[in-house]
């Protein structure tokens, strides 16, 4: 253990004996002497992000395991701020040796350097760990996951009941993954926090041929904290519901292009507010100004019929956590309440840099990405109107059941396809159509959303941004967009 008192030129002769099997309280004892040496460099604030992952993917394609890909991976993350000024540093060395190199390495590029031989470095006072996955349970988790070949005899079992349920059948996938992650936080300010996650997703891919006619759908399902998931999948009805799919609209009719009202229904449905509207909204986009809501909070800015919430606290979806990645518990943001822009999602430095408050969304995909403002489970609330309400509203527009893939612009452009959709006519749900495209731009189609139904429901995504891919839920209920492009022949 390092003395009350250390002074620098003793470092070299430090020995720390801390747990590398878990990142518990022997931790806490090298971490507070390198927080201390870069304080005594000079820096404002010092955090190590310290990461441990067991992760494993497997794929079934028609009747064979095609890939089991497993990965294990150590490592942590130094950043360190001078002023506004920051820079990061990783490394897979979690040594005390490899952890201080580090250091001495994010603390050069902003143009500090160790204390003389003879300094003290003073020691920094760590808050008793708050280690929630002791206080949760959270440690047999890793060992109660499917086995590798439980893994492989769901899928097969899946993936053979979709060739029962699906017609003309060109390709089918079923695909599984597990990712475990234990996290230790400390930082400066006295932050020193543990967690475990355990993220699970399966889901299926089904690709359908008839001479010309084609038909792609695919549906995933995900969770977070429960190691029997997989062994709880309903794969039957899963089967049905994209074999259905896939045979409606396999014979579809392309949509004609033109401006129409839509219904878009609920779960996978908020892809496009958590794509074109709530990248806005993260402070990420203020920092560089590329947020048209940049100056707007307090304003209106979407149709007074909605109402949208950022948290991490909903039981086992995707995007919930107890706490960020910067060690800050979770909790709930209201981002829009009746239109009115409410508050902004920020991580450390972006409410350094804006001013905003942080509000526990610092987040990363591993220990090699710097954590940045982040949504965790994204939705637009329920509101008064029934399904039957808002179909009964359209005369001629389109009913979009479930979305594909998109783009989004840096200032809320998009257009996203739609997987499986349908005519609307004198309020009723009529013909399939395929090759619909949603084009747009966020400050628009926000004002245009009039009705929201009361079914809230929330699906499993994936987002990419600054920090690397990590896991999210976006949702939505069933919800009428008065006005937008489509895109289609």
């Amino acid at each position: 253990m390092a003395p009350t008192l250390l002074i620098s030129k003793e470092l070299p002769d430090l020995t720390y004996h801390s747990n590398r099997d878990r990142f518990d309280q022997s931790w806490q004892a090298p971490l507070s002497t390198l927080l201390g040496l870069g304080r005594a460099a000079g820096a404002d604030f010092i955090e190590f992000f310290l990461e441990r992952v067991n992760y494993i993917s497997c794929l079934a394609e028609q009747d064979t395991i095609t890939s089991l890909s497993p990965r294990l991976s150590t490592g942590a993350g130094i950043r360190v701020f001078r002023g506004k000024a920051d820079c990061y540093v990783s490394t897979n060395d979690v040594s005390f040796t490899g952890l201080k190199a580090a250091l001495e390495k994010a603390l050069s590029i902003l143009g500090l350097t160790l204390p003389s031989p003879n300094a003290y470095i003073p020691e920094i006072n760590l808050e008793m760990m708050r280690d929630y996955a002791t206080v949760k349970d959270k440690e047999p988790w890793l060992g109660n996951c499917s086995s590798m070949a439980e893994m492989g005899d769901i899928l097969l079992s899946a993936n053979a009941k979709l060739g029962q349920k699906a017609n003309h059948v060109q390709s089918r996938r079923a695909m599984y993954f597990r990712d475990w992650q234990e996290v230790l936080v400390a930082a400066s300010d006295g932050v020193f926090a543990r967690d475990i996650r355990l993220t699970q997703s399966v889901g299926y891919s089904l690709l359908c041929a008839d001479g010309e006619h084609r038909a792609s759908i695919g549906k995933r399902f995900g969770d977070t904290s429960d190691p029997n998931f997989l062994r709880g999948w309903d794969y039957e009805t899963a089967a049905e519901g994209v074999a259905e799919s896939a045979g409606k609209m396999l014979y579809a009719d392309y949509v004609e292009s033109g401006n129409y009202p839509i219904i878009m229904a609920n779960q996978f449905g908020g892809v496009i507010f958590h794509e074109a509207c709530g990248h806005l909204l993260e402070t990420t986009q203020i920092e560089h100004k590329t947020t048209p809501f940049l100056d707007k909070k307090g304003e209106k800015i979407a149709h007074e019929s909605l109402t949208a919430w950022d948290e991490g606290l909903s039981d086992q979806e995707f995007g919930t956590l107890d706490m960020d990645d910067e060690g800050m518990p979770t909790q709930r943001t209201l981002l829009i309440e009746n239109g009115i822009l409410k508050n902004f999602l920020a991580d450390r430095t972006g409410s350094v840099r804006t001013g905003h408050p942080r509000t526990g969304s610092g987040r990363r995909q591993s220990y090699a990405y710097a954590a940045a403002s982040r949504m965790r489970n994204t939705y637009i609330a329920p509101g008064d109107h029934s399904i039957d309400d808002l179909f009964a509203s359209v005369d001629k527009g389109i009913y979009c059941k479930q979305m594909g893939g998109g783009s989004v612009g840096a200032t809320g452009e998009f257009n996203f396809s739609v997987s499986e959709a349908y005519m609307i006519e004198n309020g009723k749900v009529t013909k399939p159509l395929k090759g619909a495209t949603l084009i747009g731009t966020a400050k628009d189609i926000m004002t245009q959303i009039s009705m929201c139904s009361q079914d809230l429901g929330l699906a499993p995504g994936f987002c990419g941004s600054v920090s690397g891919s990590i896991y999210v839920t976006v949702g939505q209920p069933h919800l009428k967009v008065d006005k937008i492009t489509v895109g289609g022949r």
